[in-house]
Order: structure tokens, then C-alpha cells, then sequence
């Protein structure tokens, strides 16, 4: 007799779970447990007496982390576990009952599932974020977003002091050497003006290796005495110097943190690619591999490359009804982490492959697509070849459009010869793809007055 035990996690509270039968008809409901090794026996001795383990399917939704250990647990009393989208539970629970949501109905909805939606299912044979190279990446990821952000805001402080100190730092605020400076409390006129020039030039040249010196001391020099030009002693120097200084030894240690993280992303692909099939791939390198192969789990799961294509969520969506249809954008439900280290292998792939490059240029100059939909068409394409290369054990091949092979010198020159999109193609797919809205004008109000003499005009005809 096939079982299927529907669970509704919870994070802090007690789980619920509900047993039925392959017909839908219950065994028992609303048992409560939770993640300890005395409820999960307890609850596992609930099954029928001479009930065979590999005939139990237990159906959860991904509740943040609260999933791994069960999963792992009842994975090793040898039944199925699968995970169910959100979405697909939440919209089971509408059709039950439309105001009512509780513990026990949503597992005994779990447990129904798989009547309603077997082809569904998928076991989940993965330790989820147990996994150590799918967390680190996705550490990564979120420790790379957090410095953006720090040097974004570190970039508007020092707007505030005018814009000779972000020309003084090249506009370079991830170099260590400016962080450096402004994390000592520098970005201040009156102490830049008492360091010197010497002493700058000095500073400039240790923390940068000789890259820096007297013609940079010059430039701050310059910009310190412009801010008090332009603030005249209005401005409080050393409270926004210390802002500056807090963000930027955020940036410092989270620069500190990524350096190291990807010491061990770099460990653990290794370990879980020793022949170097995902780094083999062209555009694809130690972190930008691991970060596919992390999220993406064992490669050979998929039935075939096409559900392969479908995991990354980049396949466009589709609207169809009788004869008429539309596909739309990417639908972008999957993992967030795989579809940004795709897109970026594809960018640098599509310059060293002759054929992703020719179908870049094709989607370019004849489709008319935007440089980003024609790097949203290969990535899913790029990915099917990874998968390719890993089940049959073998390197990415550069090849040409008729399937000979070439070497990285061949490949970049075939590109430069045939497949280099013009100036004036990649500048007239920009300003049509340009999203309307994004000026400041149509920022404001519609009541609002225009300066747009067109816009008054349009404005009156319409009254």
C-alpha cells in the first residue's frame, strides 16, 4: 500500500503531520512532532504494522532551513522525499476551504498532493542548504550584493564633500587603497591638509603597491581645498568623515570575508569537480562554476536537457489558449544565485566560442533582440553543454558552426572576422529596449507642471 505523510513545517513551533492512503483517504491526521529524535521515532512506529519503507512519500514544503533534517532523516529510514512549491500547496488550500488556513489542514493538503499532481513531484535526493558548496555560493552571492551596497553608499558620502574626491579615487572605490585611506578617518580637508603632500604621497605608494603617488596626493589635495571653497565651514568635517570612514571598513571586511570564502568555494569545487569538466567551459571560472554546479545539484538528476533548461527558470513563459498564443520574459521563479552566474558565463562565452557567438550575433542583428534577451537565449544553452560534458565525463570542446574543432586562438579570431556585432546594431537595439519611465520627467506627478513644451501641449489637447 502506497502512503504518502503530508508535513506542515514550522520553524519554531511544533510540525503537523497527516498520513493517507494512494486513494486520498486518511490513515490518521493532525499528529504533532517536532525535530527531535524521540517525535520522529514516535512518529515513524505510527505507520501500519508490515508497512514497507520505500512505499512511504513525504511531501513538505521547503519552510527555510526547518526541512533539511527531516529530509535526511526519513531519507535514511528509506522513504521518498519530495519537496512541493509553495505556490502549488497555496493554491491546493484555496480550492479546500478559501478563508480557513491552519496546521492541520495544510497537511492533510500535503498529503492529498500527490493525487491531484503526481507528475509534479520530484524526489529530492540533495542536502539543500546542508550542501556546503550550494551555501557558500550562496554566501557569496549575498556578501558580494552587501559590499555593492556599502560602496554604493560610500560613493554618496563622498558626494557630499564634492566631486573632486571621487575624480581624486578614479572613481575606483573598490581598490583597497582608497578604502584604506577613508577607513583611517581621512576623508576630512582640514587633516587631509595637515597630512601633506609628502606624507599622502608616502601612504598612497605603500598601500598600493608604487601604483600611486605625488600625482595623487596632488589630486586630494586639490579636491580637500575645493570642499572648503564650496562649503565655506557650513559643513561638519569630522561626523561625516567618521560616516565615511564606518562604511568604508564595512567594505574592507566584507572584501576580507569574499577573498577567503573564495579560498574555500575554490576547495570544495575541486573536490566536487576533480577533472575540471565545469571549469573547462569557456566564461566559466572557479566561482562562477561552483556557483552552477552548487545550486544546481548533481547534473545527471535530469530526466533531460530540457527540464534542465526549465530548472533555470530562463525559458520565456508562455500564454496560450486555442490558436492564439505569446510567449513573454524569462519566468524567473528558480534560483536566483544560477540564473546570475549563467548570465555572466554567457556574457564572457559568447567572446570565445564560435558558435555561441554566432547565435549572439544572429539573435542580434536578425531577431533584433536586446544584448540581455540574447544572453538570457544562451545561458540555458551553455548550461544543456555543461550538463552534456558531465555525463559523458568529457571537457568542453571549442568548436566552429560546422563542428570542427578550434583552439582558443582560432575561436577568438573566427569571432573578430565574422561575428562582431556593429556599433550602430548594438546602439539601436539599446535605445529601443530602453524602458519608458526612467527619465526624470515621467518621475513626477502627471498633475504636476512640465518643462516639456511638448508635454504642456499633449497635456491641453488631452483636456
Amino acid at each position: 500500500m502506497q502512503l504518502r505523510l503530508g508535513i506542515d513545517l514550522a520553524c519554531r513551533a511544533a510540525h503537523q503531520a497527516s498520513l493517507a492512503d494512494e486513494r486520498g483517504e486518511f490513515v490518521w491526521s493532525g499528529r504533532s512532532f517536532r525535530t527531535r529524535l524521540r517525535d520522529l521515532e514516535a512518529l515513524w512506529a505510527m505507520l501500519p504494522a508490515g508497512t514497507d519503507p520505500v512505499d512511504v512519500t513525504i511531501v513538505m514544503e521547503p519552510t527555510r532551513n526547518a526541512w533539511v533534517v527531516l529530509a535526511a532523516w526519513f531519507r535514511r529510514q528509506g522513504a521518498t522525499v519530495v519537496l512541493v512549491p509553495p505556490e502549488r500547496a497555496a493554491d491546493l488550500r484555496a480550492y479546500y476551504a478559501k478563508h480557513t488556513k491552519s496546521d492541520r489542514l495544510d497537511s492533510r493538503l500535503l498529503a492529498r498532493l500527490p493525487l491531484l499532481h503526481p507528475d509534479g513531484l520530484h524526489p529530492e535526493r540533495g542536502l539543500g542548504p546542508g550542501d556546503a558548496l550550494r551555501r557558500g555560493t550562496k554566501l557569496h552571492s549575498t556578501l558580494v550584493l552587501r559590499r555593492g551596497k556599502s560602496l554604493a553608499r560610500l560613493d554618496a558620502l563622498l558626494e557630499i564633500l564634492g566631486p573632486g574626491w571621487h575624480e581624486a579615487f578614479s572613481g575606483d572605490l573598490a581598490n583597497k587603497t582608497p578604502l584604506r585611506f577613508l577607513a583611517a578617518g581621512y576623508a576630512e580637508p582640514d587633516t587631509v591638509r595637515r597630512l601633506g603632500r609628502a606624507r599622502l604621497a608616502r601612504s598612497f605608494a605603500r598601500h598600493s603597491r608604487g601604483m600611486w603617488g605625488d600625482a595623487k596626493a596632488d589630486e586630494l589635495l586639490a579636491a580637500a581645498a575645493e570642499t572648503h571653497a564650496l562649503w565655506a565651514g557650513d559643513l561638519d568635517y569630522p561626523d561625516l568623515a567618521e560616516d565615511i570612514a564606518i562604511e568604508a571598513r564595512l567594505a574592507l571586511a566584507l572584501t576580507a570575508e569574499i577573498k577567503e570564502l573564495d579560498e574555500r568555494i575554490t576547495v570544495l569545487l575541486g573536490q566536487r569537480d576533480p577533472t575540471g569538466i565545469v571549469r573547462s567551459t569557456p566564461g566559466v571560472g572557479a566561482i562562477t562554476g561552483a556557483a552552477i554546479l552548487g545550486r544546481l545539484g548533481d547534473p545527471a538528476r535530469f530526466s533531460s536537457l530540457a527540464a534542465a533548461r526549465s530548472f533555470t527558470r530562463l525559458v520565456p513563459s508562455l500564454d496560450a489558449s486555442g490558436q492564439a498564443g505569446r510567449h513573454g520574459g524569462p519566468t524567473k521563479r528558480g534560483d536566483a544565485v544560477l540564473r546570475e552566474a549563467l548570465f555572466l558565463a554567457a556574457d564572457h562565452a559568447r567572446r570565445l566560442d564560435p558558435s555561441l557567438a554566432a547565435r549572439y550575433h544572429r539573435l542580434m542583428t536578425e531577431a533584433g533582440k536586446h544584448h540581455t534577451s540574447a544572453i538570457c537565449h544562451i545561458a540555458p544553452t551553455l548550461l544543456t553543454r555543461i550538463i552534456a560534458c558531465w555525463r559523458r565525463n568529457e571537457p568542453y570542446v571549442l568548436r566552429d558552426i560546422d563542428g570542427r574543432p578550434v583552439t582558443p586562438a582560432e575561436a577568438r579570431a573566427i569571432i573578430a572576422a565574422r561575428y562582431t556585432v556593429p556599433a550602430d546594431v548594438r546602439a539601436r537595439q539599446t535605445r529601443v529596449q530602453r524602458r519608458p519611465g526612467t527619465g526624470r520627467r515621467r518621475q513626477g506627478s502627471r498633475s504636476a507642471p512640465s518643462a516639456d513644451p511638448f508635454a504642456r501641449h499633449a497635456i491641453t489637447a488631452r483636456a
